[in-house]
């Protein structure tokens, strides 16, 4: 990139004080210059680590943090949190708010803002005025921290009621739930500025849909003065995002045909019984666009690193320890199909089982969360060694006047004026209050002593890194798997004070609430700030619109939670409805498993899982050393991504890492063989499959509600079943 336009960056970037059209009024080798000759000067390919180039053509953005963008943010979350906690019910999975803003912002704000009159304040409330990128942003990451936490509400909040630890009636506690949830918000919140610098600023990683997010909104705010590269790009944008977001709602009706190829079943049904193995293990093909996207995004390393993780856990661990009884499959149907049989069971009545008997997903849990714990840190320790204090403080921070006066250090990385970042009082200040208060609450409606609530928060701090690191280089958020290891860790504590039962289980599921909930709130809103950053708009607007958020997500998802609990009780007692219940919930049964499993009197690590993950993290540990020390840093993209292995443990769907190896090697491609077309089309068509499936599956929600998706109209050819595709 060229001297001049990193030094215009270095004025503007995120500031409203320094009007940009007035910096380029006397310029005119800019002025003059064609739109297309200077996007391809100023913007590298599709570099990701460092914000695009201003637009000489677009108008200042006077404001970026409004009423109308929070409002209709939070409305968005509102939408996308409904529809993550039914669809999280049903499948176990969730997806990110943060396209679905960015585009229904766009749709909503943009045609309001040019409708209603811009004079006095009725009209900035109600859409008036300008609406441009950045102010875009502000509602992309209102609606991310809105629609945010209803993981909590598919997995260790039906888990406390699945094994009767709160009141029979969800709408009887409450308070209990508000307090929960505001714990796991706020704390996780708070503690992501710091962040930023490590995962964005210094470490530069990608965030895929977080950049999607930031060049989709580029794109969208574009204009007449797109030019010809703009108008492109944007189409190229729309004919993808179109096509995807079709594809999509067409899998819903016929996933064994157009989406999951589930080759091993087929083979089996056809008479070759032995190619049941690749069902079992859960080798299928599916046509993803999101994660061939994300593929594409994330590059060769980390997605190859997650690809061969799944190779070595299910393709060569998986089956070793199953032969040798290390590990047992579960059947399916014996009777009919025989050989049939599952790796996914997590739940057994005898705790014991946990020991003698336990399914591959569970053995190699461990081995997966602690190659992630041992990586990511010794990564963040020997890439800080160098420049240990870059990460948050320096030296000028510790002068008291430094933390109203601060000056712009010659070798910060981060361009963004320091007016428009978030001072620290604000986030430590924050931190200790959000503490203080979690240990209130947490005494007061659990029990926990003060001890207890803030190993709590440690660990979810600690977990917040290995999930801003995943989701930063794969997109895949592990954080509610990892967080088992809180209630391994509640587990020795419960033990070690001798508790009763019921009062170990309690506080195990509530503390591994809030790890959970803290860091999976920290890592979605670490992927905001880096589509504020690639944007050039202002952490502190965004910091504002993420605290906003919080507060509508805190009591949103406890009132849906309430209410899907109140249409359907079988969600949180389906014992009593033999097991017959429209949502399978089935990251509710990890959450029960393993809660029963850590109470019970002998560790529930099986000695051969807990050896082998020992024996892993030394490996990884050891990788990041020779890396460091005796790798070239231009080879560091032929080391192995531990942290993308360790991911592939703890996720058993093999099809995500393998939509995301095939992206990757057919982007490596498309730059080898025509280098101008991937520089012009390869982000807004990755940013058009990440927006189709994304909001393809808001779609299929909503369809599921109204009783007319491919459940009940669809066909389970080529399928097992319909709870098995899709």
């Amino acid at each position: 990139m060229s001297a001049q336009p990193t030094l215009e960056r270095e004025k503007t970037s995120g500031s409203s004080d320094i009007d940009e059209k007035k910096v380029h009024a006397h310029d005119t080798s800019v002025e003059e210059q064609p739109e297309e000759e200077y996007e391809d000067e100023a913007y590298e390919g599709n570099d990701v680590s460092k914000p695009f180039p201003i637009d000489p053509h677009a108008p200042e953005e006077t404001h970026q943090l409004t009423v109308r963008a929070v409002v209709v943010g939070c409305g968005l979350g509102a939408v996308v949190g409904a529809s993550n906690i039914y669809l999280g019910l049903k499948t176990g999975f969730t997806f990110g708010p943060q396209l679905f803003g960015a585009i229904f912002g766009f749709a909503i704000l943009k045609p309001l803002s040019k409708i209603i009159p811009e004079s006095g304040i009725v009209g900035k409330v109600l859409g008036g005025g300008p609406f441009g990128p950045k102010e875009n942003c502000t509602v992309q990451t209102a609606a991310t921290a809105a629609g945010g936490l209803g993981i909590l509400f598919v997995s260790a909040v039906p888990a406390m009621y699945n094994m009767n630890l709160l009141s029979r009636n969800p709408a009887d506690d409450i308070g209990r739930l508000i307090g929960l949830t505001f714990c796991a918000a706020f704390f996780g919140v708070f503690f992501v500025i710091p962040l930023r610098r490590y995962y964005i600023i210094n470490q530069k990683l990608t965030f895929p849909t977080p950049a999607a997010t930031a060049y989709t909104i580029r794109q969208l705010h574009r204009g007449r003065h797109g030019a010809v590269v703009a108008h492109k790009k944007a189409m190229a944008l729309v004919y993808s995002f179109a096509a995807t977001f079709c594809f999509k709602i067409m899998t819903g009706y016929a996933p064994g045909i157009i989406y999951d190829w589930h080759i091993g079943w087929t083979l089996y049904r056809l008479g070759f019984t032995g190619a049941i193995a690749l069902e079992n293990y859960n080798w299928v093909l599916e046509f993803t666009p999101a994660f061939f996207g994300a593929g594409m995004l994330s590059g060769l390393n980390a997605s190859w690193s997650f690809l061969g993780g799944s190779v070595l856990a299910w393709g060569i661990i998986a089956p070793s320890i199953v032969k040798t009884g290390k590990a047992v499959l579960k059947p399916i149907d014996p009777e009919e199909f025989p050989g049939w049989a599952s790796v996914m069971a997590m739940v057994y009545k005898d705790p014991e089982q946990y020991i003698t008997g336990p399914s591959p997903r569970y053995w190699l849990l461990w081995p997966g969360v602690f190659i992630m714990l041992v990586y990511s840190f010794a990564d963040i320790f020997i890439s800080l060694i160098p420049s240990f204090g870059s990460l948050t403080l320096r030296k000028s921070d510790f002068d008291p006047r430094g933390w109203f006066t601060r000056t712009l250090q010659d070798d910060d990385e981060d361009r963004t004026p320091l007016e428009d970042r978030v001072p620290h009082t604000w986030w430590i200040g924050g931190l200790l209050v959000s503490t203080v208060a979690c240990c209130a609450i947490l005494s007061k409606l659990f029990h926990m002593n003060v001890g207890t609530s803030i190993l709590a928060l440690v660990l979810g701090f600690i977990f917040s890194f290995i999930a801003v690191q995943s989701s930063g280089h794969t997109d895949v958020n592990p954080v509610s798997t990892v967080a088992k290891a809180s209630q391994l860790v509640f587990g020795g504590v419960s033990k070690g004070v001798g508790m009763e039962i019921k009062a170990a289980q309690t506080l195990n599921l509530a503390a591994g609430v809030i790890a959970a909930g803290s860091a999976a709130q920290s890592s979605d809103m670490t992927g905001d700030l880096k589509t504020g950053y690639l944007l050039g708009s202002k952490p502190r607007a965004q910091f504002i619109a993420q605290c906003a958020g919080a507060v509508v997500a805190v009591f949103l998802s406890c009132g849906l939670f309430i209410l899907f609990t109140k249409a359907s009780p079988c969600i949180i007692y389906p014992d009593e409805y033999d097991g017959i219940c429209t949502y399978g919930a089935p990251s509710v049964a990890a959450w029960v498993a393993v809660a029963t499993a850590v109470t019970a009197p002998k560790l529930p690590i099986p000695p051969s899982s807990g050896y082998t993950a020992i024996g892993l993290g030394i490996a990884s540990v050891i990788t990041v050393l020779i890396k460091h020390f005796l790798v070239p840093k231009k080879y560091w993209g032929y080391v192995p991504n531990w942290n993308a292995i360790g991911l592939a443990f703890v996720v058993p769907q093999v099809w995500y890492s393998i939509a995301m190896g095939f992206g990757s090697v057919f982007n490596a491609i498309w730059l080898k063989k025509n280098p101008k077309s991937f520089d012009m089309y390869m982000f807004a068509i990755s940013a058009g499959l990440l927006a189709g499936e994304g909001l393809g599956g808001v779609l299929q929600a909503i369809l599921a509600i109204a009783k007319v998706d491919g459940q009940i109209y669809g066909t389970a050819i080529g399928c097992p079943g319909l709870e098995y595709c899709g």
